[in-house]
Formats: C-alpha cells, sequence, structure tokens
C-alpha cells in the first residue's frame, strides 16, 4: 500500500503542489495524511496518524525529504524507524530509498546539506534586513498593509484582474501580498458572485 504525505510550515501556506504531485505519483486520496505545522517537531497529528496506519511493506511518498522534517537528527530518527519496520520511502525529486547502507549514507548527507542550506538562507536573510535597516531609510520590516474596510471598493477589480492573471500578478499590480489576493478571491467564491 501506498501512503503520502505533506506539510507545510505555516496556516498561510497551501498543500495543493504537494497533495497533487502525491496524487499524480499514484498515491490515494484517501491515503495523504498532511499537516499545517513546523518541520522542526515530528509531534504532528497528521505525522502521527500516518505512522498508525503504515504497516511493513508499504510505501511512504513524499514530495521531498525535507517534507519529513527539518532538523537532520529527527529525520534520521524518522527515517530509520521506518526502515526498520520495512516500509520503503519514496522521496519524489530522489528516488526510493532502501534500508541499504548506501541509501542510508545518501539520506543522512542529503539532510545534512539541507539543513546546512536552510541555516544559511536565515543567516542571508538576517543580514540583508541588517544592511536594509542600516542603508535604506524607508525599509519595513513585515507584512505589507492588508486592504481594510474603507478599500472594500478595490475587491471587484482584484477579483476580476486574478481570474486572467496569477495571484502573484495580481499581487504586484495592487500592491498587496499573494495572501491577501487569495483572500480576496475566498470572498467572491463563497459569496456566488
Amino acid at each position: 500500500m501506498q501512503y503520502g504525505y505533506a506539510r507545510v510550515s505555516t496556516l498561510g501556506q497551501s498543500l495543493d503542489n504537494q497533495v497533487q504531485g502525491l496524487r499524480d505519483n499514484g498515491v490515494l486520496k484517501k491515503n495523504i495524511y498532511t499537516d499545517k505545522y513546523t518541520g522542526t517537531s515530528t509531534d504532528r497529528v497528521g505525522f502521527q496518524k500516518l505512522l498508525d496506519a503504515l504497516k511493513s511493506g508499504d510505501t511512504l511518498v513524499v514530495t521531498k525529504l525535507d517534507r519529513l522534517a527539518r532538523n537532520t537528527r529527527e529525520a534520521l530518527n524518522v527515517l530509520n524507524e521506518l526502515q526498520d519496520k520495512n516500509i520503503k520511502i519514496n522521496i519524489l525529486n530522489l528516488g526510493l530509498i532502501d534500508n541499504s547502507s548506501i541509501g542510508k549514507f545518501t539520506t543522512t548527507v542529503l539532510l545534512a546539506v539541507a539543513e546546512m542550506e536552510r541555516d544559511m538562507i536565515v543567516n542571508r536573510t538576517q543580514e540583508g534586513k541588517k544592511y536594509a535597516k542600516k542603508h535604506n531609510p524607508n525599509y519595513r520590516e513585515g507584512r505589507r498593509t492588508r486592504l481594510t474596510g474603507k478599500n472594500k471598493d478595490k475587491y471587484p477589480a482584484i477579483y476580476e484582474y486574478k481570474q486572467s492573471h496569477t495571484a502573484e500578478e495580481t499581487a504586484k499590480a495592487f500592491g498587496i501580498s499573494v495572501r491577501t489576493v487569495f483572500y480576496v478571491n475566498s470572498i467572491f467564491k463563497d459569496s456566488g458572485k
């Protein structure tokens, strides 16, 4: 039996691409478990239900290795536990990870590189913010302001524009966040307009 797992780090992020990738690779919708929770902890409801469902001989499919966990030690614990139970892990952007010494070595190296890359991104982001604060008098950290009630007259225009453009293009055209574009879009879909 094939099972799939998809995870994003925050409630605002979408699982759609991961779930579609799993379905495209033969995982039945009923066998896909999801979480919207940080990968630095394995104490996730969907993940725990998945672990309870997996049996010897099953295959776990994930789109990327870091969807299981972002911390190398946690991910290795999870992978070792699965491999000890004779569960295969199919990572769509890497291939099938087996219980061989080469498979375990490859997994360890890939997880270490992923963790290093994540740390480097955090460091570069912090350095960039520090530089921007020092050199840009107009620098402002945080999210863009969402459209308020007084700007609701823009909602129909945003909705119409989104019908023929991507969320990113719409956000850029109106000077709003992508999340706000989805929020406006959901208002019109829910109202049946």
